[in-house]
């Protein structure tokens, strides 16, 4: 199902992909494609530099409606096994990236956000088998905003007194341009 073309709807999830991990930086900001370029290139570039023979880890990506699921699948020898659940509340934003459109990134906002002089954002970065793979990912998640945000909604219509009801002013954004379009409006704003 992850190398079909096409949009993803609610009902395709969950949806898993096969992808290569090339890491996690910090990110400046909450959403958009300004504050995940960077850390992209730097992820790139540190993958680039790995000594021969040196692979990056690859692991599984399931996008369900809750969030996203990675598992290590094939991992290198100088790291452990990894079990990451990122909640969709603390997903902020999801992109394919506009120079290398078979990597995927996303924006996560860590837990210790609150906490004085750390920073709050971190972009996690996939390098996918093709580049219809990593916009089906973007698509995945883009899809699963859409069901958090219906829940959300209803959550304000008819609230369960049993729930914690999300927080309402959560702001997430999925950027479903092609990476043509974006670097388009980006040469504009210049």
């Amino acid at each position: 199902m992850a190398d079909q073309e096409g949009p993803v709807t609610v009902s395709d999830l969950p949806i898993t992909f096969q992808v290569k991990y090339l890491g996690q930086s910090d990110a400046r900001g909450l959403w958009g494609i300004k504050h995940t370029r960077k850390p992209v290139d730097l992820m790139v570039a540190a993958a680039k530099a790995l000594p021969p023979g040196e692979t990056l880890p690859i692991v599984k990506l399931t996008i369900t409606v809750d969030g996203v699921h990675l598992e290590t699948v094939q991992r290198r020898d100088d790291m452990e096994h990894m079990a990451v659940f990122f909640n969709i509340e603390s997903i902020s934003y999801g992109v394919q990236d506009l120079v290398y459109t078979r990597v995927f990134s996303m924006i996560i906002v860590k837990d210790n956000a609150d906490v004085k002089g750390l920073n709050p954002f971190e972009c996690h970065a996939f390098v996918c088998e093709s580049r219809n793979a990593a916009r089906r990912l973007t698509y995945s998640l883009a899809a699963a905003f859409q069901d958090y945000s219906r829940r959300v909604k209803e959550m304000q219509v008819s609230p369960d007194l049993n729930e914690k009801p999300p927080s309402l002013k959560k702001r997430f954004a999925i950027d479903l341009r092609s990476p043509e379009e974006i670097e388009a409006e980006l040469e504009t704003e210049a």
